[in-house]
């Protein structure tokens, strides 16, 4: 049973590891299609340049037979004018090899960068879950460039040496069979390591890129912490430890170029053997009469020929083994599922709809966490143009609901309507337009600022971004930045306070003017006095909208609505503040630590009543 079971497997591993090779060809055939053209003149010349490299070995023949041997100054003259018009062909065909092998290449990683790119932007976030993002970008980057490299070089080398290999041999034939014997025994002992060490070289090759992708993105996280790094002092430790990352891909790395290396020297030595022994035979069938210096000089050339070209086979043999470790790491990206999409039917427009929520039944595990259930049986109806407010300790599962209302996530069991609609029925682009996200740590793009504020509207006017920036009272702060609306933000925006990312972040949302906004505590990174006028910019903002707030510090949302207490993925308690502190013992507790805390009198007067 055992022994049949393992036989069963290592046959499903050997069809899935074909079927992987068969979608890796036919996709990269996919990005070739379009340069038919482009890639039929590349074949022509290759073709044409092949054919007059052997043709030259005709030219040798009659130099040797008619000029040396046969005393001929006009058949010296014919020889050595042939050769001559041969390599002039030869030289033309080469540039247009050359240049459209190169071109291809460069046009073919870019296509399948940009498609790779556009793919993964549509994934949806779990993929980045289990997916670090320094391994994604050594993929876009280095695995391409990689790509590119090999279809503008390698390819070429390979393509043109495995026709000259063959056009040599049938040449080796017809000028003498016999000789011809010689080359055809030594031709497999020559390919099997070619093969046995190439595929040992792919593979070393996979690992050998995938040690290098741990080095970015060990590299990247530890850039873009650096101030977490230098404040606990711990730069000697992450010194050690990225030295031992790049000593683990040199490690790899020294593995492959050996194995390339034993590849090379066992060719060498089975090509330059095979090619003495062709001399040894060749040169006694000319003693004895057999053959002609002439046909003997077109054997060898034609052998050097091929031996050239099993060289340069087993020299790019382990280059486009590692290209097709690079294409199998793109195409993994190509091919990943995209499980959030917009149906194929779409009944009803977000934009037509009432801001109205409702959370049926809802249950949610992360694909992560597929055993802690983030979300379990949760209830909630938000009427539009209503303040609801979450609240509950870190845990409860009040950012879920916000990743779960934008279709970042799908429910496992349960639903969730906008305007009376399941969202899984809306299309996902016009869903999303509809829901303005203010979050606790704002995201900022490298750039100015107009670009990010324009960012919740891309068609938007230099002065709505400006009205924007104003109703955030973001404007007066960018006035005294070096070049105002076009400052420089930096990478994250870095050249800011935190309480500026914040204003900025608003003045997105208000620019985006959505029926439903999400608030992760929008103004806990403010000052007193910037609190005060984001928050009047706020409930502007709000007004007769649909608003959910993630509340972290209770006095923001006294006056909201609804509050919803949530623990563990339930909702344990809703209502206004002051049934709250009454009905539920959890935000009773919450609302004594934060109030006692700041010591307010007319808080803790509202918790004696």
């Amino acid at each position: 049973m055992d022994d049949k079971f393992l036989k069963t497997k290592n046959s499903n591993a050997v069809q899935f590891k074909s079927q992987i090779k068969i979608s890796l060809v036919r996709s990269l055939f996919g990005f070739l299609r379009p340069y038919s053209p482009q890639v039929l003149i590349f074949l022509v010349a290759l073709l044409m340049t092949a054919a007059i490299t052997l043709s030259i070995g005709q030219g040798l023949r009659f130099v040797i037979d008619r000029g040396f041997v046969g005393q001929s100054l006009n058949g010296l003259n014919f020889a050595v004018t042939f050769i001559m018009c041969a390599a002039i062909l030869m030289a033309v065909g080469t540039y247009i090899r050359f240049y459209l092998i190169s071109w291809l290449g460069e046009r073919i990683s870019a296509d399948i960068r940009t498609a790779v790119f556009s793919h993964i932007v549509g994934l949806h976030p779990s993929f980045f879950e289990t997916n670090r993002s320094g391994d994604i970008m050594s993929r876009l980057t280095a695995d391409t460039t990689l790509l590119q490299s090999i279809i503008g070089s390698s390819f070429s080398i390979a393509l043109r040496s495995v026709i000259s290999f063959f056009g040599a041999l049938i040449m080796l034939v017809f000028t003498n069979a016999k000789l011809s014997l010689i080359v055809l025994i030594a031709t497999p002992v020559i390919f099997l390591p070619i093969l046995y060490f190439g595929r040992r070289v792919r593979n070393l090759s996979r690992l050998s890129q995938d040690s290098v992708a741990s080095v970015g993105s060990y590299a990247g996280e530890i850039i873009q912490n650096i101030k977490t790094v230098q404040s606990f002092t711990q730069e000697t430790l992450e010194k050690k430890a990225f030295g031992e990352e790049v000593e683990h891909a040199f490690t790899v790395a020294k593995k492959r170029i050996r194995q390339r290396s034993i590849l090379t020297a066992i060719v060498i030595l089975a090509v330059f053997g095979a090619l003495c022994a062709m001399l040894w035979f060749g040169g006694r069938d000319v003693i004895v009469g057999n053959m002609s210096g002439g046909d003997l000089g077109a054997f060898i050339f034609y052998a050097t020929l091929m031996a050239l070209s099993l060289a340069s086979l087993s020299e790019v043999y382990g280059e486009i083994q590692r290209a097709i470790g690079a294409a199998e790491r793109l195409m993994e990206l190509l091919n990943a599922p995209v499980e959030i999409v917009s149906p194929s039917v779409i009944k009803e427009q977000a934009e037509s709809l009432p801001a109205e929520i409702k959370f049926s039944e809802l249950s949610f595990y992360y694909p992560s966490r597929p055993s802690t259930a983030a979300l379990d049986n949760f209830n909630l109806i938000i009427p539009q143009g209503k303040v609801v407010a979450l609240v509950g300790p870190s845990g409860a599962g009040k950012s879920s609901l916000f990743g779960l209302l934008q279709r970042f996530y799908d429910p496992q069991e349960g639903s969730i309507s906008f305007g009376g609609c399941d969202i899984r029925e809306l299309e996902l682009t016009s869903l999303r337009r509809q829901i303005g996200v203010v979050e606790q740590q704002p995201t900022l793009f490298t750039g100015d600022v107009m670009y990010n504020i324009r960012y919740g509207k891309s068609d938007a006017s230099d002065d709505e971004v400006i009205e924007a920036a104003k109703a955030a009272h973001a404007d007066e702060f960018i006035g005294r930045l070096p070049d105002g609306y076009n400052s420089d933000l930096g990478e994250q925006g870095v050249k800011l306070s935190g309480g500026q990312r914040q204003r900025i972040a608003i003045a997105r949302a208000l620019l985006k003017n959505p029926k439903i906004l999400l608030l992760d505590e929008a103004t806990s990174a403010l000052d007193a006095e910037s609190e005060k006028r984001v928050q009047l910019a706020l409930e502007k903002l709000m007004d007769g909208r649909t608003t959910v707030i993630i509340a972290h510090r209770l006095s923001t949302i006294l006056h909201a609505d609804l509050i919803v207490v949530m623990d563990d993925g339930e909702k344990i308690a809703q209502g206004s503040h002051e049934e709250l502190l009454k009905s539920s013992s959890l935000y009773a507790r919450l609302a004594h630590l934060q109030f006692s805390d700041r010591g307010s009198q007319q808080e803790a007067k509202t918790l004696d009543d």
